[in-house]
């Protein structure tokens, strides 16, 4: 299968995590980061997570939290731009429903 996203750097330690299984290339597709636990959808929101262009600019994204599958998906209102460089944010305020929050922050790098 093709890469249709460019990821340039993740955050140590997560790269071995990170992988896309995008079937045709586009710039509306959406993040999904899974947990093996449910979590607090109180923390689920675009001050705990957040894509930003590389400028630092936050994007317009929906973020939201789908408890039956303990992912949390993140899409853009608007497409992202082919040939851009992006930034994926994850702080640590992200946490449990037991309120244990995420051992680091994770970034991810990325290109469309």
């Amino acid at each position: 299968m093709a890469n249709y996203v460019d990821i340039r750097n993740v955050s140590d330690g997560y790269i071995s995590k990170v992988r896309q299984d995008l079937k045709f290339k586009t710039g509306n597709f959406i993040w999904k980061i899974f947990f093996n636990i449910p979590l607090n959808p109180a923390t689920v929101n675009n001050q705990n997570l957040s894509v930003t262009d590389a400028a630092g600019k936050p994007l317009n994204t929906n973020i939201t939290y789908n408890s039956e599958l303990l992912a949390i998906e993140i899409s853009p209102k608007e497409a992202y731009v082919q040939g851009e460089t992006y930034f994926l944010h994850i702080n640590k305020l992200v946490e449990s429903k037991g309120g244990q929050r995420l051992k680091d922050e994770i970034s991810i790098e990325f290109a469309v």
